[in-house]
């Protein structure tokens, strides 16, 4: 049995975590939020510790060393993007390996910084990469490396998740703290499309606000369109009223069906980790820069078959 802490308890997707800590058989044994809404441990893990400033925590976390059975073995990270860095750095300091949700930092210059830290402190980070678990992304794999290898895919990839005005008022509004919305909602679709289409050849920037983004990328097998949103407006009118998310991939005219299958995707992750098949620093570059790339990118005018649909429709 590992010992695990966990980092921003509170947040959307800590709730994952703590189930996946439990469903390989370890302990949470201490979490940390600078909120107290975190009533789910109680029907997960209600023996942990909890603190809401992280330097009660930390003493803490190094306090349980003096004892070999209750010594940290693993940070785990959920805490707002803007975090990570320093949380990760504080989890390997602590003589951890880490756990952290994607986006792993920002900018390439940060990865370089994480694997300085790596051999410091001779522990390993992990990235929640889950989509490389799921069912059909693998078979997706499996036919892009089947079909002959001068056959290029086309893509058109939409993803829209309404968020309502809390959003803009969180730390996923600032982008300063997020990274903005085609890093926080996009990052594990830049890292599925890296994992299935291979290397990125060129990343064109088509249209970018606060709450949406759309542009093109192509791989070594596929151009890809793409459009991401948290605009309830931009919803295809099948869809509005009915749904809050529309998630579309078409591949050549197929679609991409893997609405289901993301409930244990995180248990997973963990299953891999602790059985040394993580997906590490080597692993998460790959979307840093693509996504490093497109905050920073000028948005150009598309041409004809490389610009998503969607973008013709805003104003």
């Amino acid at each position: 049995m590992k010992n695990f802490a966990l980092i921003g308890a509170a947040g959307y997707i800590a709730p994952r975590h703590m189930r996946a800590i439990k469903d390989t058989g370890n302990r949470l044994s201490v979490a940390y939020d600078i909120n107290d809404s975190v009533g789910i441990i109680d029907s997960i893990s209600p023996e942990s510790e909890f603190f809401t400033e992280f330097e009660r925590f930390q003493e803490f976390a190094h306090c349980l060393k003096r004892i070999e059975k209750n010594k940290l073995d693993y940070v785990a990270i959920c805490s707002p993007n803007y975090l990570h860095h320093p949380h990760i750095a504080a989890g390997l300091r602590l003589g951890c390996d880490v756990i952290c949700e994607k986006p792993l930092v920002p900018t390439p210059a940060l990865m370089d910084e994480l694997a300085l830290l790596e051999r410091e402190t001779g522990k390993r980070i992990f990235n929640i990469l889950q989509l490389r678990h799921h069912e059909a992304i693998l078979n997706l794999r499996k036919k892009v490396a089947e079909a002959p290898s001068d056959k290029k895919f086309d893509v058109e990839l939409t993803y829209i998740t309404s968020r309502g005005k809390w959003y803009m008022e969180s730390w996923k509004g600032d982008q300063r703290k997020s990274f903005g919305v085609a890093t926080n909602i996009g990052v594990h679709f830049y890292d599925m499309l890296h994992f299935v289409f291979g290397k990125l050849q060129r990343n064109v920037v088509h249209y970018s606000a606060q709450a949406k983004a759309a542009g093109y990328l192509e791989y070594e097998r596929a151009r890809v369109r793409w459009f991401l949103s948290i605009d309830a407006n931009d919803l295809p009118e099948g869809v509005k009223g009915n749904k809050s998310t529309y998630r579309n991939i078409d591949i050549s005219g197929q679609q991409l069906e893997f609405s289901e299958g993301f409930t244990d995707l995180h248990t997973v992750s963990y299953q891999e980790i602790l059985a040394g098949r993580g997906y590490g620093l080597a692993d998460a570059r790959h979307c840093i820069e693509t996504v490093d790339v497109i905050r920073a990118a000028a948005v150009v005018q598309g041409q004809g078959g490389d610009v998503h649909p969607f973008v013709g429709q805003l104003v």
